[in-house]
């Protein structure tokens, strides 16, 4: 079982209940807790995740709720690794109908800005927190800009997800370095080829 989060600031306002906020640790916690072979990261390694988007102390996170939050961020990586608006929706609503609880409200008793919530209490464990609040941030993502809300990178070896959260071209990749490593490998492709032809440039 978790500690509630609390948060407090000089000016009562707090942008870490905001949908981008919500998505950027969804993504950082997606990759550290499906990246590091059958057993996750470290509990510790979690933890900092945790406090570098916004959790504050009480926080404990034990080998028990890496698990759960491990079998969240799987699910979740259904949602990246869908090909399309309509498949990552269908793919929301999967996992809005199998892991979430009713929408409600909540300031964690007065101590943070009300914001929405889809867990069934404000102390619920880690991985039920993990995967409603990913869920509703992912949700509202595809609502507003009627696409999917994210992708996988389409480097070799990478598996990386990503947010989509711009405008313009879609991405293919999670990261400036994939999408160089990537194109810097298309050109030498390209030049082994007969007549040394060009490759062409993706977008990161």
């Amino acid at each position: 079982m978790r500690y509630i989060r609390r948060v407090s600031a000089p000016d009562g306002r707090s942008t870490r209940h905001s949908v981008h906020a919500v998505a950027r640790r969804t993504e950082a916690l997606v990759n550290a807790l499906t990246g590091h072979g059958p057993d996750g990261p470290a509990p510790e390694e979690v933890a900092r995740l945790l406090r570098e988007h916004g959790e504050s102390e009480p926080l404990t996170v034990g080998p028990g709720d890496v698990a759960e939050l491990r079998t969240a961020a799987l699910a979740l990586r259904e949602v990246f690794a869908a090909t399309g608006t309509d498949a990552a929706a269908a793919a929301l609503n999967r996992l809005l109908a199998r892991g979430t609880g009713p929408l409600r409200l909540t300031s964690h008793g007065g101590d943070s800005p009300w914001h929405p919530h889809l867990d069934r209490a404000d102390d619920a464990p880690w991985g039920e927190w993990f995967l409603a609040s990913s869920c509703l941030c992912l949700t509202v993502l595809l609502w507003e800009r009627q696409r999917p809300p994210g992708g996988l990178c389409a480097a070799p070896g990478c598996g990386d997800v990503y947010l989509t959260l711009g405008s313009g071209v879609p991405r293919r990749y999670c990261s400036r370095r994939c999408a160089t490593r990537e194109r810097v490998a298309a050109h030498r492709r390209a030049r082994a080829l007969p007549g040394g032809g060009r490759g062409g440039a993706d977008r990161c």
